[in-house]
Order: C-alpha cells, then sequence, then structure tokens
C-alpha cells in the first residue's frame, strides 16, 4: 500500500493523464490536481520547478471526454470507495480542492474556460459543491478574452485563483521565472485576475546561491503588489522550497528557514495584506 505524502507531487500515482491525488501543504489535506499540461510544457522556466524534462510551449489539446471520464471516477473512488483509506495517511483523509495545476500553465489549453464548466459540473454532481476548484497559474494569459472567461465561470462556481508572484523587479522575474516581464505587467494582470474571480497572490520565497531575498528585491515585489490594488487582493500564501528543483538551476535553489520565511511575512503583513505561510 503506498500512501500520499507532502514530499512527493507525483502525476503518475494514480495512473490517470490529466487527474491525480496530492496532500498539499497549502490545502491542508487531498488536493486533486487537474494536469492540462501532461507534455510537460509551460510559457515561463521557474528555477524552483519540480516538473522533469520541461520544455518551453503550451498545453496540448485536451481529450475532454477522458478528463470527465477520470475526474468522475476519481472522485467517486474517494467518495464511496476505499482509496482514502488505502492510500492517505489517517487525519488527512479531507478532500481540500480541485486544482489546476500540473505540469505547466493551466491557462494555455485551448479549451480551458469550457473544461472549468466541466469540472465544476462533476465536481456537484458528486455532491461535493463545498469543495473549492483553484486554478494555479502565473498569471501571464489573463490578457487572453477565453481566460478571462474561464475566470468569471471559475468565480461564479465559487472557485479561486492562486496567481504566482515571486519576484517584482525585471530582474528578478526573469531570474526565478525565466521570462522577461515589466513588472507593470504583472500588476495589470493580477488586478485583472482578482477583478474577475477570487485571487491569492502565490509566493515562492527561497534562498539564490545561499543568500536570501534582498531588501529592495522585497520592495519591488510588494510594490508589484501595491500597484494591483492590495484592497483587490485575497491574501498572500507564502511558501519555501521542499521538494527539489529539476531544473538545471536546482543547485543555485535552497530553502529559507521558518524564521527567514516569517520574517518576510511580517514585511507583508505591514501592507494589511492576509498572509498564510507554509515553510
Amino acid at each position: 500500500m503506498t500512501l500520499l505524502n507532502v514530499s512527493d507531487h507525483s502525476r503518475d500515482f494514480a495512473g490517470m493523464t490529466y487527474v491525480y491525488p496530492v496532500l498539499s501543504r497549502r490545502a491542508g489535506g487531498v488536493s486533486v490536481g487537474i494536469n492540462l499540461n501532461p507534455n510537460n510544457a509551460c510559457n515561463w522556466h521557474c528555477v524552483y520547478c519540480q516538473v522533469p524534462n520541461l520544455v518551453r510551449g503550451a498545453a496540448p489539446v485536451i481529450d475532454r471526454a477522458q478528463l470527465r471520464q477520470e475526474l468522475s471516477g476519481f472522485l467517486t473512488a474517494l467518495v464511496e470507495g476505499d482509496y482514502m483509506q488505502q492510500h492517505v495517511p489517517e487525519g488527512l483523509r479531507t478532500i481540500k480542492d480541485i486544482a489546476f495545476s500540473g505540469n505547466g500553465e493551466p491557462t494555455s489549453a485551448g479549451d480551458f474556460a469550457d473544461i472549468v464548466s466541466d469540472v465544476l459540473a462533476i465536481r456537484d454532481a458528486a455532491g461535493l459543491t463545498a469543495v473549492p476548484v483553484r486554478l494555479i497559474t502565473n498569471g501571464s494569459l489573463v490578457r487572453r478574452r477565453a481566460v478571462q472567461d474561464g475566470l468569471r465561470r471559475l468565480a461564479a462556481g465559487g472557485g479561486e485563483v492562486w496567481f504566482k508572484v515571486d519576484g517584482g523587479r525585471r530582474e528578478d522575474i526573469a531570474r526565478i521565472n525565466g521570462v522577461d516581464l515589466d513588472p507593470a505587467s504583472v500588476s495589470r494582470a493580477l488586478a485583472k485576475s482578482a477583478e474577475l474571480c477570487p485571487t491569492w497572490v502565490q509566493t515562492c520565497m527561497f534562498a539564490w546561491d545561499g543568500e536570501v531575498p534582498s531588501e529592495a528585491a522585497l520592495a519591488g515585489y510588494l510594490n508589484t503588489l501595491e500597484v494591483a490594488g492590495l484592497d483587490a487582493l485575497e491574501g498572500v500564501l507564502l511558501y519555501g522550497v521542499v521538494r527539489a528543483s529539476m531544473q538545471p538551476e536546482a543547485v543555485r535553489v535552497s530553502a529559507l528557514d521558518e524564521a527567514g520565511l516569517m520574517l518576510i511575512a511580517e514585511r507583508i503583513k505591514e501592507k494589511g495584506l492576509t498572509v498564510r505561510v507554509s515553510p
């Protein structure tokens, strides 16, 4: 009998293409993942990413019928079968969320909005209307009308967005996320996301070559959130690195200790934001 654990988020655990279970530190229990990037393709290249063989690109064409079948069957196994007893440690046998996450940027899927509707309908049919559906995204495609439609549908279904912001200066975004972005564009995308759907900022902080984030880097990060509009945000999900990066930069990335993360959390709280910390 193999048990889920917070250190292993294997997409192959349940033997499906699009659906996989994990024990999520931030969600606090079982998270049912929706992987729209089984091709390991993403438009970003984050240095802490745990996806092996990551390539630049977008999600492939999604077999929606297969996704619906996998999700419906798996939720039935969780709710009515003995899957929890067989694979989830006692005390954690609760479905905390259904999350669009996986091996790349989920909003790059062409049918993203319709897939959101599919997932919400299957959740409701399983009697899990109280379980939130979450989109974990780098937010880079929020400008697309189809993605905005998906966010509206997500909001209507009681869902929320976890929007990645790891840095607030152009050089930090390039170093951490592997993309050349004007911080103002990040702020605009974050503001649009918050306008369309309840949005949390998701931030990974770590040491780079043994150095903790500088004061200038933290100031740039906080400024990016301020420009987006602090009052529009639900808060910040601040976390550190636990699972090893599978990227070439892995040797340069190391975890901050809990005290270091809490110091950063205090800086964010000074702006009036709610902060949840997952070391």
